[in-house]
Parts: structure tokens; C-alpha cells; sequence
């Protein structure tokens, strides 16, 4: 799933921002993110881990 301000999305971004992989320290949902304020998709905490 990718993290995003609001609803999932598809987006081609042609490598500018890189998709990182990211665990939530609180609910440990592993989920897709972008950018640097990411918050977890599935509890919204932005207790969040690269992984």
C-alpha cells in the first residue's frame, strides 16, 4: 500500500522521489511511502521505520 495524504494512489514519478519500504513502530503494518512526513496508511501514527 503507498502512504499518502489521503487515499492510495498510483503515481510515476520517473525516480524522483524514491519509494521507500517503511514499518509503523505502533500497529507494524509494512507498507510503501513517499516523502518525508509519512504516516502509517493503516493507524495514521507517523511512528514509522524505514525497513
Amino acid at each position: 500500500m503507498m502512504c499518502s495524504v489521503g487515499d492510495a494512489f498510483d503515481l510515476d514519478l520517473d525516480g524522483k522521489l524514491p519509494v521507500k519500504d517503511y514499518v509503523c513502530k505502533d500497529c507494524e503494518n509494512k507498507f510503501k511511502g513517499i516523502g518525508k512526513n509519512v504516516a502509517c496508511p493503516s493507524c495514521q501514527s507517523k511512528n514509522v521505520a524505514e525497513s
